[in-house]
């Protein structure tokens, strides 16, 4: 039996799919304690029920770039492990370059079957977890406490400490995946030598383009609902581009 062959097991579906059975029973269970606490404060139940709807079709529309990422990370790791990363906590962008990074670490030349043993599975696998476990472990611990401090520093600020550390994060995010996009693509034998991969690069733009629409139009045209698929139709319209351009180039 090939490795590819024992990561799609049977118990392989088992042991992931009950963990993803569990955190779904666990999220029905919130949803509905938190729809009757709604309820207890006298919240209308129309606009719950529109938060609801919003926050459903904001979800569905990423997952289709995540399902992507399951079907690229299963030609490697099997289709149980990267459909539970990716249900759980994982994330798109760091569950694949974790595994690249741990599979060149173990020995491969690039994240394959072909490459692919037990060990380096093990291996693999471990890091993917252990390396983003943490926010969950200190929120355990620290986040209370935190949440707490974020308040009073609001509130003595008058705009609120929380909502600027966020955007200062994503800024700070968006600006070191655009710098490695910016590397891959310059090349080494000069500044304006390029022979890279400059198709992230489109991509970034392409999204940008489409996301300033959508503000425009949740701004200055008062289209609110636009900002539930803001995100979703961003990262969807950036990917058909990249998919469009490579047919012709």
């Amino acid at each position: 039996m090939s490795i590819l062959s024992k990561l799609n097991s049977a118990p392989m579906y088992l042991i992931c799919g009950g963990i993803i059975a569990f955190v779904a029973v666990v999220c029905v269970i919130f949803l509905v304690r938190a729809y009757r606490a709604g309820i207890a404060m006298g919240i209308d139940r129309t606009r719950m029920n529109r938060v609801i709807t919003s926050s459903a079709t904001f979800s569905l529309l990423p997952s289709v770039g995540i399902l992507l990422g399951v079907i690229a990370l299963s030609g490697s790791l099997g289709t149980p492990w990267p459909w539970l990363r990716l249900s759980v906590i994982g994330a798109l962008h760091y569950e694949t370059q974790v595994a690249q990074a741990a599979a060149e670490q173990v020995g491969m030349s690039t994240l394959s079957a072909a490459e692919m043993t037990p060990s380096g599975f093990a291996t693999i696998a471990l890091l993917m977890s252990i390396c983003i476990m943490w926010g969950m472990v200190l929120s355990v611990f620290f986040n209370k406490r935190y949440t707490q401090k974020l308040g009073r520093s609001g509130r003595s600020a008058g705009g609120g400490f929380g909502d600027l550390a966020m955007t200062a994060m994503f800024i700070g995010l968006v600006s070191a995946y655009i710098g490695s996009y910016i590397g891959g693509l310059v090349s080494g034998n000069g500044l304006f030598t390029f022979s890279g991969d400059w198709m992230p690069l489109l991509v970034v733009a392409v999204s940008g383009l489409v996301m300033a629409g959508f503000v425009y139009l949740a701004e200055k045209k008062h289209q609110a609902w636009v900002e539930s698929f803001s995100i979703a139709g961003s990262m969807l319209v950036g990917m058909a581009a990249a998919v469009v351009v490579s047919l012709f180039v």
